[in-house]
């Protein structure tokens, strides 16, 4: 999903990054590159035009933060306008308390309706932990009663039996008060595959949405079809009001632009995503994360987030007052750096996720990774107080009883000490704004 808008995006970032500052000649040509890219991943034409209008009007003349570069700007710019164009998603599932919650989910055919069906009755047992009864009034399709049967046992949900003799009507009058009668907090009735031009189909399934009552109406798009769900999402609601859209296929199609459209021009939020055939292949639907992701800035945010919930924030604050005082920086500070460090997990992976993984590749000219951090550990464990406070004063005897004692060589004592100088020379530089700063800095890089 979103690889080829992906993989041209970080191509226009990095090339407006080169730019000393963002100027109407290179905003131009980067517009134009981003034109090319969302008409290439299926974006509606209306869409486009409303959002490049938008970055050029808060690109242009924009005092660049001190913090970033014009490719970093030009990021959150992009970001943000593609959260609004996307839209303040309700995402939101409306449950009834004490009473029984209808979900109605209607769709074309093909769309992927009875597989939908399984995985959110599989989100609402083991997220929710609801009782759930499983129905289809699908009395046309071949075997499509006895799919959904087999779903039923493959995702430990009840299954309330249906005929293709029968009327969808009275299958669904039938299985209401089942589900009353036997307390259920949840069904989900599956609906026959129908287009929207069908009259016929289309009034069966205003008839048992009135009928029904459901607290949501769900349509199932096949993310497949493109800019075509449009004109299927509004033909639909135009007969019967939808809630939320279930979008479909969306791990097999590589454009998938239908998804930066929907809402701008439907006004319907899509509420879940099925990314996969597996029953748990399903999720929220989540601004954030797809903007994030076309830009290629999901793994920025979850180092953040490990950042915030992980390292403790009382001795960031007690370093980062240390450092503003001009106070030296010694090898307890720096012990204890490594000991926040060790707490975000593997920091290869964590530095491979951080955007601008170049920044310390400048600055820390060594190869960072568990082992290093354990000999560290070891090796500043067994110097002296002394020796931690003024790191100058440890010579060749004293490197030979810290190696000894932490069951390393002096060549690591040397190396840990030309370590230590250039995070000390790193941390002088944060002197000014301060450790507190320096880590905002990162956020609004990313955020």
């Amino acid at each position: 999903m979103f690889n080829n808008l992906k993989k041209n995006f970080s191509r226009i970032i990095k090339n407006i990054s080169n730019q000393g500052r963002i100027t109407e000649n290179n905003i131009k040509n980067t517009l134009r590159k981003v034109r090319i890219s969302l008409l290439e991943a299926d974006v509606s034409l209306k869409v486009i035009k409303k959002l490049l209008s938008k970055i050029k009007k808060k690109s242009l003349g924009k005092d660049i933060n001190n913090s970033l570069t014009p490719g970093q700007e030009f990021i959150k710019i992009l970001h943000e306008e593609l959260k609004k164009i996307i839209g303040n998603q309700n995402t939101s599932i409306k449950f009834l308390k004490k009473k029984l919650s209808i979900f109605l989910i209607i769709g074309l055919q093909g769309a992927g309706k009875t597989t939908s069906v399984g995985k959110l009755a599989k989100l609402f047992l083991e997220k929710y932990k609801k009782k759930i009864l499983i129905v289809s009034i699908d009395v046309y399709r071949s075997a499509a009663i006895k799919q959904l049967k087999i779903i039923s046992k493959k995702v430990k949900v009840d299954f309330f039996p249906s005929y293709k003799t029968e009327n969808p009507r009275d299958i669904s009058k039938k299985a209401i008060e089942y589900a009353k009668i036997n307390k259920y907090d949840v069904l989900i009735i599956d609906s026959a595959g129908r287009l929207h031009i069908d009259s016929h189909l289309m009034k069966e399934i205003q008839d048992i949405q009135k009928l029904t009552n459901p607290t949501e109406t769900i349509l199932v798009i096949d993310s497949m079809i493109g800019q075509d769900s449009i004109n299927v999402i509004t033909e639909f609601n135009k007969l019967l009001p939808i809630t939320g859209i279930f979008l479909t296929k969306v791990d097999s199609n590589t454009r998938c632009g239908v998804v930066l459209s929907l809402k701008y021009l439907t006004k319907i939020s899509i509420k879940f995503i099925g990314n996969g055939e597996k029953f748990n292949n399903i999720e929220y639907f989540n601004v954030e994360k797809i903007t994030s992701k076309i830009l290629g800035m999901e793994n920025s945010l979850s180092f953040i987030e490990s950042i915030e919930e992980k390292v403790d924030k009382k001795y960031i604050k007690k370093l980062d007052k240390k450092v503003k005082l001009g106070k030296k920086f010694n090898l307890n500070d720096f012990l204890n750096q490594i000991k926040q460090v060790k707490k975000l997990g593997s920091i290869k992976n964590l530095l491979n996720k951080f955007p601008f993984n170049s920044y310390f590749q400048q600055n820390i000219p060594f190869n960072i990774d568990e082992s290093m951090f354990n000999k560290i550990e070891a090796m500043i464990q067994s110097m002296t107080i002394k020796e931690r406070k003024n790191p100058k004063i440890i010579q060749r005897s004293r490197k030979k009883r810290i190696s000894l004692g932490s069951g390393t060589k002096i060549q690591d004592v040397n190396k840990l000490l030309k370590q230590f100088n250039i995070m000390k020379k790193i941390m002088k530089k944060m002197k000014k704004g301060g450790i507190m700063n320096f880590f905002q800095k990162i956020k609004n890089m990313v955020s």
